[in-house]
């Protein structure tokens, strides 16, 4: 996912106590301009009353988003504060925060998610998630699906995708013209490397992506960077995700197709959800809660097929008969992992991909 470099404006009234004047400062300090791109829903970074709460998220879902927020704030005068970045960035800035807390609401990808409830970043929010299956939720109430997505890649429109394999990517020309996002830095470089363990084994993965290195232009901590490439004839093939590069084409009349490589003549992939927890020490979780409770409402969750190519995992919402993923991912097999266990392993499976990758 992408970062975006971002100018912060800050409008400060003067009846402002000394005390929100150094809680500003202090906010300014966080928010980096070339780490996060920052967004705001509703009508700016505070209501009339100062009622604000922040998200900090992996990109993605702007749409979606900013057509919920603007609801939200219609409805309840709570702005809402959208700071994105890449999905294992939104978990490192929540680390570093600890001490002052800025993010009300953490959205990220797996294993990331996992990662922030394993390092207490997240607390319980008490949203009813009834409707919502285990497989989707923390047990403990730390984090639930917010929008189902899949791992895909995405072709210029001068090779014909359609029956392309993993094998067909190490052919010489892709050489200097095909980009995957980096494992362990982008949720969605990290499910590379997932779903070729679970197709290939640990060994077989690391072999393959040894092989593709001869043709990957480099290490990308952004997969969204990536689209704009593969527009523009830069690269051929990249790494992606449905949710994303669907939207993309939909909004801004990018010109690739997505597909999914074929192994053994099955083409497969995994669920990348953007998964969504309460912050430990959210400044407003109150508020922060409220926001939660809405945006996993059937009213809420019914419009993420048509507005942002996602499924609700909600099981009261089905898919929607036009719009949607549902065409992209006919035919594909979506591959079961237990992404706790691929965190517990993720360290050495990083040290082991960049020893055998060189990068």
């Amino acid at each position: 996912m992408h970062l975006r470099e971002t100018k912060v404006v800050v409008i400060v009234r003067t009846s402002l106590t000394r005390r929100r004047l150094a809680r500003t400062a202090l906010l300014l300090a966080g928010v980096t301009a070339v780490a996060f791109s920052s967004a705001c829903g509703g009508t700016g970074t505070e209501s009339a009353d100062g009622r604000t709460v922040t998200v900090y998220s992996a990109d993605g879902v702007g749409g979606w988003y900013k057509n919920r927020f603007d609801e939200f704030t219609e409805r309840t005068g709570i702005a809402v504060n959208l700071v994105e970045a890449g999905s294992g960035e939104v978990v490192n800035r929540v680390d570093k925060e600890q001490s002052n807390p800025q993010a009300d609401i953490v959205v990220t990808l797996p294993p990331f998610i996992q990662k922030a409830e394993q390092s207490g970043l997240l607390q319980p929010s008490g949203i009813d998630t009834a409707a919502i299956p285990a497989a989707d939720k923390d047990p403990d109430g730390n984090y639930v699906t917010m929008a189902n997505n899949f791992l895909c890649f995405i072709a210029n429109p001068s090779v014909d995708a359609a029956a392309l394999t993993w094998d067909d990517l190490l052919k010489p020309e892709f050489k200097g013209k095909l980009q995957y996002s980096t494992p362990g830095q982008a949720g969605d470089g990290t499910a590379v490397l997932v779903l070729l363990q679970q197709l290939r084994g640990k060994q077989g993965a690391l072999d393959y992506l040894a092989a593709l290195q001869a043709n990957n232009v480099g290490p990308s901590s952004s997969t969204g960077k990536l689209q704009a490439k593969v527009d523009k004839g830069e690269l051929l093939i990249a790494n992606g995700d449905v949710q994303m590069n669907l939207t993309t084409v939909k909004e801004k009349g990018s010109k690739f197709n997505v597909f999914f490589p074929a192994a053994d003549g099955k083409r497969s992939t995994v669920a990348v959800p953007y998964m969504m927890g309460l912050a430990k020490g959210a400044p407003h979780k109150g508020d922060a809660t409220e926001l939660m409770r809405f945006l996993m409402a059937p009213e809420a969750q019914a419009a993420l097929g048509p507005e942002a190519f996602a499924v609700s995992p909600r099981t009261d919402v089905p898919a929607p008969a036009e719009g949607g993923p549902a065409a992209a991912m006919r035919g594909v097999d979506v591959v079961p992992v237990d992404w706790n266990t691929v965190l517990t392993e993720l360290d050495a499976d990083l040290a082991a991909y960049q020893k055998a990758t060189g990068s």
